[in-house]
């Protein structure tokens, strides 16, 4: 397991301009492995008994300029594509989005926003200040267990006036859905054909014109499956003219409620067996195409279903998809969620405390109208200090994403899972399936031991050179 580990981190050596960044990288991915406290980067040093002076050493590592974000992302995608079996819909690769909230209370963190949350948990604040972050994976496994693995977080708002500023990210001009598509899209590139799932806050005119102009000029085309609302309203294609008439051509028929068809042709749904949730379940469905988005008008693919006694309105922008298969594919949504999960209890991955100074102090009485604070940097070196503490943050958390999904892959290996499955009793544990839990307490349990074995790894002496001296060992001598 420790061999298989220390594969994937040496994978990553050609993105680092020096030995000494990349060893301080095996020692984060592995700290956030196994460190029992989340309390900062002061867990990394406690994690393996580091010396007091690593602290700065790590905390220099996340504004290093050896290494760059997009490099080391790239990188991470082609080792995914290398060792991850993907769970794929016919030919294609199924990816997920979606977006979360993070509170952040630090008055001089660049991008915290005040943002408002939807759920029905009453213990939820209805609103927060924070980041805003999308999150896209790929679902990988097999047919006993899956993980949706990360792909890429990104901060999405909060940072418009960032954009015009030397060296700041144009993509993060676009909104939040806008950005979703893009990202998704770029990873395409690098994984092939794929199908993106969606909550149905993401179903919109301009999200469909952005994905129609890049699957135009790309070798890999990418398609939304996504949810309707239970008001969308949908219209019928133009009945042909038989004679040409004075005015411009009907771009749409007439219009349809999705929502009455359950009513109106109840008669026309017909009974499959899908895999959903792990289990083949009976659903009644009814796919009709019919064209969406007002002054767009684009042939979508609706997929009317019932489930125990539940409805639901899929949609598809790939018209020739099997409805059966669309349904499959919005089954596996719910992993992106139960990813953002094991990010935030297992690793506490977005348990950052970037800042700086020269970000404007947090106004949370701002206005919806009022300019933005950054705009009012006009010095350059305090505009890089605030990309640079941007991308800090964006960097804790990719190695959160490249430590969860390097746990991901070891609980899809059939010989560490029953290696694992004899070291913790669970009561409801299930042959040859284990979760991301399982793993870190494994690691957590056997780290020390795992060194000890394989005492010749640059990633163990690298952290026996690091580690205190023995006091109790200075006392004897």
């Amino acid at each position: 397991m420790f061999r298989f580990i220390e594969e994937i981190l040496n994978s990553f050596r050609s993105c680092f301009s020096r030995r000494a960044a990349h060893n301080w990288f095996m020692t984060v991915i592995l700290s956030l492995m196994v460190r029992e406290d989340t309390l900062g980067v002061t867990s990394f040093v406690r994690a393996f008994s580091l010396r007091p002076s690593c602290y700065d050493n790590i905390l220099h590592f996340f504004r290093s300029s050896a290494w760059k974000t997009d490099q080391l992302k790239q990188k991470w995608h082609e080792i995914v594509r290398k060792y991850a079996p993907f769970i794929k819909l016919g030919d294609r690769i199924l990816i997920l989005g979606d977006g979360s909230k993070v509170s952040k209370e630090s008055r001089y963190m660049p991008a915290v926003k005040k943002l408002f949350q939807e759920s029905e948990n009453s213990s939820k604040a209805q609103y927060i200040f924070g980041h805003l972050f999308g999150g896209i994976g790929v679902v990988i496994g097999n047919e006993k267990n899956s993980f949706c693995l990360p792909l890429d977080l990104t901060i999405q708002d909060g940072l418009k006036e960032t954009a015009k500023w030397e060296n700041g990210k144009e993509i993060s001009a676009s909104s939040h859905v806008l950005q979703m598509v893009k990202n998704s899209h770029k990873i395409a590139q690098d994984l092939g054909n794929s199908y993106l799932v969606l909550d149905r806050y993401f179903l919109t005119v301009p999200a469909l014109k952005e994905l129609l102009r890049l699957n135009e000029d790309s070798s890999n085309r990418v398609d939304i499956i996504t949810r309707a609302k239970s008001n969308c309203i949908a219209y019928e294609e133009p009945t042909p003219v038989s004679a040409p008439r004075r005015g411009r051509p009907r771009k749409k028929g007439d219009t349809v409620k999705l929502a009455d068809l359950f009513e109106s042709r109840s008669n026309d749904f017909l009974s499959a067996e899908v895999m959903m949730y792990g289990q083949q379940q009976t659903v009644q469905y009814l796919c009709v195409d019919l064209l969406w988005g007002i002054r767009l008008y684009q042939k979508l693919r609706f997929v009317l279903t019932i489930y125990n006694g539940s409805k639901a309105i899929f949609v598809s922008t790939d018209c020739d998809l099997d409805p059966t298969l669309i349904i499959e594919a919005y089954a596996h949504r719910f992993k992106i969620e139960c990813m953002f999960r094991e990010l935030k209890q297992q690793l506490c991955a977005f348990g950052y405390h970037f800042w700086t100074s020269c970000t404007p102090r947090l106004n949370k009485y701002k206005k919806k109208n009022d300019s933005d604070p950054l705009s009012e940097v006009t010095d350059d070196k305090e505009r890089k200090a605030i990309l640079a503490t941007v991308d800090a943050c964006e960097r804790f958390v990719l190695c959160a994403e490249i430590a969860i999904g390097i746990t991901q892959l070891i609980a899809l290996k059939p010989s560490f899972v029953r290696r694992i499955q004899k070291h913790r009793y669970l009561r409801t544990s299930q042959e040859e399936k284990i979760s991301e839990a399982t793993v870190l307490w494994y690691l957590r349990k056997h780290i020390f031991r795992l060194l000890s074995l394989n005492g010749n790894s640059s990633i163990s002496r690298f952290i026996l050179s690091m580690q205190e001296p023995d006091l109790d060992q200075e006392n004897v001598a």
